[in-house]
């Protein structure tokens, strides 16, 4: 394969691709690679080999953790679609390490699995090179990183929910709106918060720096920055969070400084955990569609567990407004 791949000027992993027939191949380069193939014999050799493989039934998922409900609520769109099936699903963390994560990338590569969907901290493409070489289909959710062109994946219009999350408070008349966001290294982040300025910017105000705040979507961040943005000789009367878990941060800050939700500070959050609807106020938020995600991710999966071509190698599904009881019209004296 290593010989092919020279000849054909192409990577070992898109030679992989094209024996076993994934449609994420260019056609020129797949019939350029297939007449190699042929010509050493490898197609044929890989045919029988295919027809005397069995699938294990397990797919594989794995997480750079358990510490937030977004990934249990993916988790729970893979189990949907996976129960009208036979198969059932194996969940790894990386506990955000790089470390664990090639170990965990190692031990799949001898391990009975059919397929895995990777919910990752960072991405870039070379990551994905072992499963490239040992053939295991997978499939990249809310990737945080640079992914090759014939990487499947699913994610979500992050950049339109932090443009809808500040045009909602623009809306109701606040002009100090600041953001707490996520790991600045993480595109989701960057999108939001471009989203944000772009709001601001259309409405014809200021993007001050000292509003833009550097979180890491946990409560702690939350809470730290919100301090922080409660400090300043002007403060903001609206904070945009970029996740409900770090809007929980936001009120327990607001909490301890004896100010009230929205009487005194507005409070959006992005993502639409189950517990947005149950803190007191309810939060607006940003719905990001993760369990709708999962589903996709895992229906894409069984394409291609079962050699089937995907409709779309990309697919980014909407986010959208949930108004709730965190955010009210700013009164004309703030």
């Amino acid at each position: 394969m290593t010989e092919i791949a020279a000849k054909a000027g192409v990577s070992i992993p898109t030679v992989s691709r094209v024996l076993h027939q994934r449609p994420d191949v260019a056609p020129e380069t797949r019939k350029r690679v297939e007449q190699l193939l042929e010509e050493h014999g490898l197609l044929q050799r890989h045919a029988k080999k295919l027809s005397r493989k069995e699938h294990s039934g397990i797919v594989d998922m794995l997480f750079p953790g358990f510490d937030s409900m977004y990934s249990f609520e993916i988790a729970r769109g893979v189990e949907e679609v996976l129960a009208r099936t036979d198969r059932r699903l194996a969940i790894s963390s990386t506990h955000h390490s790089l470390e664990l994560e090639q170990h965990w990338m190692s031990k799949i590569q001898h391990s009975p699995s059919d397929g895995a969907i990777l919910v990752l901290a960072h991405g870039e493409p070379r990551r994905f090179d072992p499963l490239h070489r040992h053939n295991i289909p997978f499939v990249v959710v809310d990737h945080a990183g640079e992914l090759g062109l014939d990487t499947p994946s699913v994610g979500a219009t992050n950049w339109l929910g932090g443009r809808t999350a500040t045009e909602y408070l623009i809306s109701l008349g606040h002009r100090r709106i600041a953001v707490i966001t996520g790991p600045t290294t993480l595109p989701c982040s960057q999108d939001r918060v471009a989203g944000y300025r772009v709001a601001l910017e259309a409405a014809g105000l200021p993007v001050r720096p000292d509003y833009i705040c550097q979180g890491n979507f946990s409560p702690d961040s939350g809470y730290t920055q919100t301090n922080a943005l409660l400090d300043l000789p002007e403060p903001p009367t609206a904070i945009f969070a970029g996740c409900d878990e770090q809007a929980n941060g936001v009120y327990r800050a607001l909490r301890d400084r004896g100010l009230r939700i929205p009487d005194d500070m507005s409070v959006i959050g992005f993502d639409d955990v189950p517990t947005a609807s149950i803190v007191t106020p309810d939060l607006t938020t940003i719905r990001q569609p993760l369990r709708e995600m999962g589903r996709v991710a895992t229906t894409m999966l069984l394409h291609l567990i079962n050699g089937e071509p995907l409709d779309s190698i990309r697919v980014e599904l909407t986010t959208n407004l949930i108004v709730r009881n965190s955010c009210k019209p700013l009164d004309d004296e703030k």
